[in-house]
């Protein structure tokens, strides 16, 4: 089970698809800030996720990310993500980044618990009414 001051760790091995000139970000072969998002995003995600009753999931709601350092191709880039709080369906995590040298982030992110189900059936009538246009 999930509570406040539960931790998650995570570990990417920073590969050509994840460089900022791959993914589009910008023109230089170090990690890209918009792959950094979703890792910070996984390692909550992961942390939480399996401890939700059948037909809940989460969703990302809001990231602040100060990406301050850049790692290379073949680095490995560790993520420790800790929940800070849970206000009914809100969870805010803060989450520390790392390569193997040094800090080269810090990221605060909050999710919220959906049920999966009305969420689908939300999505499914919002594409209908795009249709329609």
């Amino acid at each position: 089970m999930y509570k406040v001051g539960s931790t998650n760790e995570m570990a990417w091995i920073v590969s050509k698809e994840h460089l900022a000139s791959a993914f589009g970000s910008g023109l230089v072969d170090v990690l890209a800030t918009p792959v950094l998002v979703g890792f910070c995003e996984e390692t909550a995600r992961t942390m939480i996720d399996p401890h939700l009753p059948e037909g809940q999931k989460t969703v990302g709601t809001f990231v602040a990310l100060s990406h301050t350092a850049a790692t290379p191709v073949g680095m490995e880039v560790t993520l420790h993500a800790t929940l800070e709080a849970a206000e009914g369906r809100k969870l805010t995590f803060v989450i520390e980044c790392k390569d193997e040298l040094e800090s080269i982030g810090r990221c605060e992110h909050t999710r919220f618990i959906i049920d999966s189900e009305r969420f689908e059936s939300g999505i499914a009538a919002k594409v209908a009414r795009y249709a329609l246009k």
